[in-house]
């Protein structure tokens, strides 16, 4: 098995918790789905807290609250063909590598992640979050094992 370094823009299988899920008192992701690392800090016992942000195929209802992942770059990471957007309103935050990661797929069962996302991508995609971040509207569920 091989675990990647968790390093900003690399887009990993991981059990997301939504916020509205965390809110009715889930504690488990419903299922494992992409998702994008957007920090990887604060070492405690030799572990790294990571954050990572969820992909959708659910269409935001306000066009601020997520980015639309081009379809080229769906096709890069070996995602499906349907549209997808990336939620910056949110975040799962956890000891790297903990529990709720997942392989991408059955067949690949020792790989966890999907790739990089692209420099100038994952900018604007941390910038979105950082906008959320600053208006006080950034919601972090945080996971333990």
């Amino acid at each position: 098995m091989s675990i990647p370094k968790p390093v900003p823009g690399l887009v990993i299988s991981y059990s997301y918790l939504w916020a509205r899920e965390h809110g009715k008192g889930a504690e488990e992701g419903s299922k494992a789905r992409p998702c994008a690392i957007v920090a990887a800090r604060q070492i405690i016992e030799g572990r790294e807290v990571v954050s990572v942000v969820g992909i959708t195929h659910t269409p935001p209802v306000d066009p601020a609250d997520a980015v639309e992942i081009p379809a080229v770059l769906k096709v890069h990471l070996g995602l499906d063909g349907a549209p997808s957007w990336i939620v910056v309103t949110e975040t799962n935050d956890f000891l790297w590598p903990g529990p709720d990661l997942r392989p991408v797929s059955r067949s690949k069962p020792a790989k966890f992640d999907y790739g990089m996302l692209p420099p100038r991508f994952f900018a604007h995609v941390r910038d979105r979050l950082l906008q959320v971040h600053l208006r006080r509207r950034l919601n972090r569920v945080s996971r333990t094992e």
